[in-house]
């Protein structure tokens, strides 16, 4: 993900595991960064453009205007008499391929097709090439799904007419972060269109307050790195209050005026290194630091920017509000639009605990709805109420779908992980095991090809829920298998 933002700034996914931006740094779930490193040809399974007309508002009867939606598909392991098709759903951000992680392993273990929807909005599957509020009012999970359902019944009608076939393929679900909600979200609203769903690392919870997001990262980060983080903050912040632009200065972030805006970018670069599965790059200068008496707040910046602005690749516009306000279709749209569907759906408002706390109590709730109104208005807030009734957030009521999630991810606490006898929950518990370290393996910042888990401290503990997860998908499709005809 080019980045992948937190929300809020979701650090919830790259998006659905496809070629596409990190999610999950401000109001994302994966950075943005990450999937953009993906330059070789050997990390993506296909890149090549396929694009279809979607509906722009499915929920009105008068409203008939179309847009291009760019989608990808992958058909070399395709069983064609009778193979199942994996759906892989992109998220917030461009999606530029379909990446060759393990859903790639698993496409050729079960004969699949796999195909991939880019999210509407994000990438080049813009309605408008204007951004302005009003324009985003068809910007949403509610026809996302949506779209989901009408691309399924378009590419096996298109898929029926080029093999000159009747009936129906077996179809499964796939999705990481915010993808990975959806993923649930449409097996529970769609259970007719697809065998079953994985949802990894799945935020299916809209959360308001989300302290359990920092109590997680204390807990991932262990009592001496906590420690050390902490007084890293308060020593920032003491520094701050006497000069704060040489602060931002020395952190490569001057030009975020909004004191807040800097305070984010200073916890997303510590959230950033449990989320993908790379504590040690944090964890290991900030206690050497620590411990030989140096310049806690000097390791820190060379932290941030070597690595988070670095290698890593975060771009420290992401965070500022002057950039989220601007409404021309670009590249770097995907910031805007993610904090639009924070703003008004899911909110994951990583804010400072009362006591205790890993970041600056500058980011509080107040930060957020006032980022909220400045960035696009009045009367912008997120509903997640009328979102969590409309989905049933952790009590979600579906069927066939399987909750994966991983022992040190912060985003673990807005999913589902408690099991029912038709939803399987499984956690991944290993020292560098992040999001959506299911299909991706460790680290989840660059990408491993096939998913590889050998660089997972436990990577035993990776191929069990693995091959937990294969059980479930033969069992559920088989179930639902129906035999085609030739036409």
């Amino acid at each position: 993900m080019r980045k992948i933002v937190t929300v809020a700034r979701l650090w919830l996914a790259v998006t659905a595991v496809a070629v596409s931006s990190p999610a999950f740094t401000n109001g994302h779930v994966t950075p943005r960064s990450v999937l953009h490193q993906l330059s070789s040809s050997s990390k993506v399974l296909n890149r090549t453009e396929l694009w279809f007309d979607q509906t722009l508002d499915h929920f009105s009867p008068y409203n008939r205007a179309k847009f291009q939606q760019r989608y990808y598909e992958f058909l070399d392991y395709f069983r064609v008499s009778d193979g199942p098709i994996f759906l892989k759903i992109c998220g917030e951000g461009p999606c530029s391929g379909i990446s060759n992680d393990y859903l790639g392993v698993l496409a050729k273990k079960f004969g699949a097709a796999i195909v991939s929807l880019e999210h509407r909005y994000y990438g080049k599957s813009s309605p408008f090439k204007s951004l302005t509020t009003n324009n985003l009012r068809y910007l949403s999970s509610k026809q996302a799904l949506f779209d989901l359902a009408v691309f399924r019944q378009y590419y096996q009608d298109s898929l029926n007419l080029k093999l000159n076939k009747k009936g129906e393929n077996p179809w499964f679900f796939f999705g990481v972060s915010y993808p990975g909600a959806l993923s649930a979200w449409f097996r529970l609203k769609f259970p007719h269109l697809t065998c079953g769903s994985l949802a990894s690392s799945a935020v299916v919870l809209a959360v308001y307050n989300f302290t359990e997001f920092d109590q997680q990262i204390g807990e991932s980060a262990g009592p001496e790195c906590k420690a050390a983080l902490q007084e890293t903050n308060r020593l920032i912040e003491q520094k701050f209050a006497k000069n704060r632009y040489e602060v931002k200065a020395l952190f490569g972030a001057a030009e975020l005026e909004i004191d807040g805006d800097f305070f984010y970018l200073l916890a997303d670069a510590a959230v950033i290194a449990f989320q993908y599965g790379n504590p040690d790059t944090l964890c290991s200068p900030l206690v050497e630091a620590k411990n030989a008496g140096n310049d806690l707040v000097d390791a820190y910046a060379k932290y941030v920017k070597d690595y988070y602005l670095g290698s890593f690749g975060t771009n420290v516009q992401t965070y500022n509000q002057k950039h989220l306000k601007n409404t021309t279709l670009g590249e770097d749209s995907a910031d805007r639009l993610w904090w639009f569907q924070v703003c008004t759906e899911v909110a994951y408002f990583q804010v400072a605990q009362a006591n205790d706390s890993i970041r600056s109590s500058k980011v509080d709730a107040k930060y957020h709805l006032d980022l909220c109104k400045n960035v696009f208005g009045e009367g912008i807030y997120p509903d997640v109420a009328t979102t969590n009734i409309y989905y049933g957030g952790t009590k979600i009521a579906g069927s066939k779908i399987v909750f994966i999630n991983s022992s040190q991810d912060p985003w673990r606490h807005a999913s589902k992980q408690i099991s029912s006898p038709d939803m399987p929950s499984y956690l991944i518990t290993c020292h560098n095991c992040g999001h959506g370290t299911d299909l991706r393996g460790c680290p989840q910042s660059q990408l491993n090809i096939e998913g590889d888990a050998q660089n997972c401290s436990s990577p035993d503990a990776v191929q069990k829920v693995r091959q937990q997860l294969v059980e479930k998908m033969d069992l559920w499709l088989s179930e639902c298998s129906q035999p085609t005809t030739d036409g």
